[in-house]
């Protein structure tokens, strides 16, 4: 580790902060002294599962006896009555531990410090230059939501169709609907975020992602799904991507050929002139460049991303937490306000669907009719996530057709919940799971400016023969995104690292996933629980990005390296990137570590943004749960309408194909209206 700095070294790793005594002070200061840190420490154990909050408490209390010290630690005396050295030692020596337990309670522990400590440490920001831009925010919509009563009768409400869900499958299906003459009703259990409240604070994650972000029951994989009104679309980073033909012949194949049919097609391009998706007015940042500049030294394909902002949009990576301008066409920004404009749509937000209701409730299958749930308002301030008084009323929704748009985590869970018997629904999980390298170069350049992901390589995506492989993109440079991702030396070591953030570009490695795991019901509270561990086949997916990523970064010029798999440390380099080769001796060292690592599940720290085929599409309810027009088999008038009904995972951003196939059974639903 090195953990001196020259006071030239501290110049360049700060460059243009303000003087040495903050740099000391940066240095001195305890996390444990910071009430924001506590704060967030607590809330997040809070937020975990009650099952794993009484595991945790069991263990650290064990822990704190002589006997569970000596047997989880190797000293007599508690871990919190040790040294900060020795803590520190304790924490190494379980990262390298044989037994899982021990790996993946360092790799906890380490991940909610790192959380908690760029939330709460504001000289880290400054020390880096860090800044919001700024933006006017664009126009609050008025959804005249469905408001309530309190009574302790359900209240009734009739349509033609109901839409239980208003992100990139939704939002479609409810402006198809709407504009050829239907009546529909559009409700979703998250909240509407105008855009003078975008990006939100970390404070409002548990509205805007399910679960305030959520885990694999294994801990392995790290689970973003939106939440809000406006769904996935409002935390995705607009990249708009068809899917590759290779996944439409796989589709196809299957007996689906719809997928490689002109109709589709049509619906691919439908829904991106609605979007106005192009690449024609992309401008790079550095981390962009890096990619693409890169990948044509290196002879690797590579290619623009088209974005769905039209005009274009420099939003400073925080679109992941909403969009201020309202430049990036989220469903609340342009499917859901266009359905509106028809008049013959209406919104419910806060209403949490348990299940589908049939015409013989007694069996629960059969023709549907409607839906029933539970809405809660918001407080009297207009506040979602506060302890306030709020009204909660039980709404019996009434409809001709019910479609169901509510994500590959909880769509098959209001299937299960209705009656529902097919064996595939909630399997065939895919997460397309990732892990991140970050790459520091000589000069600040604020990888946090600029658009996110407007390049990608696709050298390695096919890596079996059947499509299955890694993609590189750059990821979000947002500090909460980035800093988690850097590796843990040491208390000291990190606060060292964190200060190159400014100059500092981040990868991903994110692969089309050839196994698949499930989703199935916490039984605590009915969330959505995911069963789901990173094959062997696919963390060796992985690393092939992350050595690809690396190769790229060093042609390009990084001075440092952090390859995001844990025991491995950064490379460092002097040498002026025009000297640099990639047969270099010192890096092919460091690449042929990479090359016989693993990403273990019980240490990496890996993520997923897209959860897809839970309720797959199929010519028959042996292998899956839909049919080509989406409705579910063994039923009548209940359609599904989101990324659950993927066949199988895209290996590309799904926002476009999710809207498509949406598109797609909407016009066979208004085909099929009494």
């Amino acid at each position: 580790m090195h953990l001196k700095l020259s006071r030239d070294e501290f110049k360049h790793e700060t460059s243009n902060s303000p003087n040495i005594e903050q740099f000391r002070e940066y240095m001195t200061a305890r996390a444990v002294d910071n009430p924001i840190f506590r704060d967030t420490v607590r809330k997040t154990v809070v937020s975990l599962p009650l099952s794993i909050r009484s595991q945790l408490r069991a263990l650290l209390g064990f822990m704190t006896t002589h006997l569970g010290s000596l047997v989880s630690t190797g000293y007599w005396s508690a871990i919190n009555a040790q040294p900060l050295n020795i803590r520190e030692a304790i924490l190494h020596s379980w990262e390298n531990s044989w037994l899982s337990l021990w790996t993946t309670l360092a790799k906890t522990f380490t991940l909610m410090a790192k959380v908690a400590w760029c939330r709460a440490d504001p000289l880290f920001l400054q020390l880096n230059n860090y800044s919001i831009p700024s933006q006017e925010p664009g126009p609050t919509l008025d959804f005249d939501f469905v408001q309530f009563e309190a009574s302790p009768e359900p209240a009734v409400i009739e349509t033609d169709v109901v839409i239980v869900g208003s992100g990139c499958g939704g939002g479609v299906c409810a402006r198809v609907l709407a504009e050829a003459g239907h009546r529909v009703l559009v409700v979703d259990k998250g909240y509407y975020y105008p855009p003078n409240q975008l990006p939100v604070e970390a404070k409002d994650l548990l509205n805007l992602w399910e679960g305030g972000g959520l885990s694999t029951v294994d801990g392995s994989v790290m689970v973003t799904a939106g939440k809000c009104w406006g769904g996935g679309g409002v935390i995705n980073w607009s990249a708009s991507l068809h899917p590759q033909q290779f996944v439409r012949e796989e589709w196809a194949a299957g007996g689906l050929g719809f997928f490689t049919s002109q109709e589709f097609q049509d619906c691919l391009d439908r829904v991106c002139d609605a979007l106005g998706v192009t690449d024609a007015n992309i401008k790079h940042n550095h981390s962009n460049r890096v990619l693409l500049e890169g990948a044509e030294k290196l002879g690797w394909g590579a290619r623009s991303v088209p974005q769905n902002t039209e005009a274009g949009h420099e939003c400073g990576c925080h679109c992941g937490l909403g969009c201020r301008a309202a430049n990036k066409k989220s469903p609340a920004v342009s499917w859901l306000p266009t359905a509106a404009r028809t008049g013959r749509a209406r919104f419910i937000e806060g209403l949490d669907i348990s299940r589908v209701t049939f015409d013989d409730d007694n069996v629960r299958v059969g023709k549907a009719t409607g839906v029933i749930g539970k809405w809660t308002s918001r407080d009297q301030d207009g506040k979602m996530n506060t302890e306030k008084p709020k009204t909660k009323r039980d709404i019996h929704i009434k409809a001709k057709k019910v479609v169901i748009s509510s994500g590959a985590l909880n769509s098959p869970l209001i299937l299960l919940r209705s009656g529902l018997k097919n064996p595939n629904i909630g399997r065939h999980l895919h997460l397309h799971p990732l892990n991140s390298l970050t790459a520091v170069f000589r000069e600040p350049i604020k990888g946090w400016q600029g658009e996110i992901v407007t390049s990608l390589v696709s050298e390695f995506e096919d890596l079996d023969g059947h499509g299955h492989g890694a993609k590189i993109e750059p990821c979000s440079m947002l500090p909460l995104m980035t800093l988690t991702q850097l590796p843990w030396q040491g208390g000291l070591q990190f606060k060292i690292d964190a200060l190159k953030y400014q100059r500092m570009n981040a990868y991903m490695s994110i692969i089309r996933d050839r196994d698949t795991g499930y989703v199935f019901s916490n039984p605590e509270n009915g969330s959505p629980a995911i069963g789901y561990t990173v094959s062997k086949f696919d963390r060796r997916s992985i690393i092939t990005g992350l050595i690809g990523s690396a190769k790229i970064c060093y042609i390009q010029g990084a001075t440092e390296i952090f390859s995001g798999i844990p025991g491995i440390e950064s490379f460092r380099s002097s040498k002026p990137a025009e000297d640099r080769s990639l047969n270099d001796p010192e890096f092919v060292k460091w690449v042929t570590k990479l090359e016989r690592a693993d990403l273990k599940p019980s240490s990496a720290v890996l993520n997923s943004g897209h959860q897809m085929s839970t309720c797959r599409m199929s010519k028959s309810s042996e292998h899956g749960v839909v049919d080509e027009s989406g409705k579910a088999f063994g039923t009548e008038n209940l359609y599904i309408a989101d990324s659950s009904v993927f066949p199988s995972t895209t290996g590309n951003n799904p926002m476009i194909t999710i809207m498509a196939i949406a598109d797609h059974i909407a016009r066979g639903i208004s085909g099929n209206m009494n």
